[in-house]
């Protein structure tokens, strides 16, 4: 079990390394990362896209060179 969550949380950070040319594109991206995340660690979907949307948001508001 330990090892397929790491694999689920690899996964979602490189789906979070997408950030995504506008606003929307970056909410949309993390959103699916962190539904997809949700899902597969049997967590709550919605909680996870609410979650990777925001979170994805946020860091490429503060570290715009680092997304592209």
């Amino acid at each position: 079990m330990l090892k397929k969550t790491w694999i689920v949380a690899s996964v979602a950070l490189l789906g979070l390394a997408a950030c995504g040319d506008t606003l929307g594109e970056q909410a949309l991206l993390g959103g699916g990362a962190g539904a997809a995340a949700g899902a597969v660690t049997g967590g709550d979907v919605v909680t996870g896209a609410v979650v990777g949307a925001a979170g994805n948001v946020a860091y490429c508001r503060t570290y715009p060179s680092r997304c592209r």
